[in-house]
């Protein structure tokens, strides 16, 4: 089936199975391989894009249900929150495989676009479906509070 997309700021036509996930149209069909696979069930966030603003799991949303939406992809999200996150991940040397950070940047990204000052528990429910099998949590945490107080 042939749709239309809004991918980043840009109009591509895709041509997938309606129920196909919108990973896999992102990854194989696209080549945008920053989002990545990690579970396949919407429960690790590796896969985490935003559609229309809000996070949401890509391995588990049909492509059809994109049709329409302003996908945004860790290749495409560059507004100052974004750019400060990513400044406080290096800074705080925040990645260790790195393998789930796109999709934490991600979430984080989401985050400060809501609550501009969130505290460690707002931090905590925000990013509690994106796991990190290093463990990088504290600093993720510290990354998050180091972005914000970069923007205020």
């Amino acid at each position: 089936m042939q749709m239309q997309l809004d991918i980043n700021g840009r109009k591509i036509a895709v041509d997938a199975p309606p129920d196909m996930p919108l990973l896999w149209v992102l990854r194989d069909q696209l080549g945008m391989t920053g989002t990545k696979f990690g579970c396949g069930m919407a429960q690790c966030g590796a896969c985490t894009v935003h559609l229309d603003g809000q996070p949401v799991r890509a391995c588990q949303t049909p492509v059809e249900t994109s049709v329409g939406a302003k996908i945004a992809t860790i290749e495409g999200i560059t507004d100052k929150i974004a750019t400060a996150i990513r400044a406080s991940w290096v800074k705080l040397d925040v990645p260790q495989c790195g393998y789930c950070q796109s999709g934490q940047i991600m979430s984080a990204v989401a985050l400060l676009r809501e609550n501009p000052k969130p505290s460690d528990d707002d931090i905590d429910a925000a990013m509690q479906g994106n796991l990190c099998r290093c463990a990088t949590y504290q600093r993720i945490r510290a990354a998050i509070h180091d972005a914000a107080k970069s923007l205020a």
